[in-house]
């Protein structure tokens, strides 16, 4: 699988790398195949409540707080299953989810860690194919998100 077309229509017009590596299981292993920090790549968790679905972004170095996150927001949340992230992405596999919502009509929250970086990095939609983008680019493609912290670090 290449990058996948949704995202790759959404960057058009944009300097972008797209990083080939060894096909990866999880996020920690994408930044070691690719010789990136875990700090730099924008990871992917998608949400669900009873107003719909959210795409949660924090680097891969840290995990999720639900709990800093639903106080934040003021909504309860549960991960989306499987079925659900199909549906949502469907050109994508799963686990390879990119971090522009916007792309795929969701909103999205953007954990703040990530806003001041000169360069990010993210799944191009499977498991060997990463996008390195400059930071102001990746904060102009973020822009209608809410930029808060939700996560903790590993």
């Amino acid at each position: 699988m290449t990058m996948a077309s949704t995202l790759r229509r959404h960057l058009e017009g944009l300097e972008y790398q797209v990083v080939n590596h060894p096909m990866t299981a999880s996020s920690s292993e994408t930044a070691q195949s690719a010789h990136v920090s875990g700090n730099r790549i924008a990871n992917s968790v998608v949400l669900r409540d009873g107003e719909g679905y959210l795409l949660a972004v924090l680097p891969a170095a840290h995990h999720l707080s639900l709990k800093m996150l639903q106080d934040w927001l003021g909504r309860s949340f549960a991960l989306a299953s499987e079925q659900e992230i199909g549906r949502l992405f469907p050109d994508c596999e799963l686990g390879a989810v990119p971090p522009l919502g916007g792309a795929y009509g969701l909103d999205a929250v953007l954990d703040e860690r990530l806003a001041g970086l000169d360069e990010v990095c993210f799944e191009g939609g499977d498991h060997q194919t990463l996008v390195r983008i400059g930071g102001e680019q990746f904060r102009n493609l973020m822009s209608g998100a809410k930029f808060g912290r939700f996560s903790t670090h590993d």
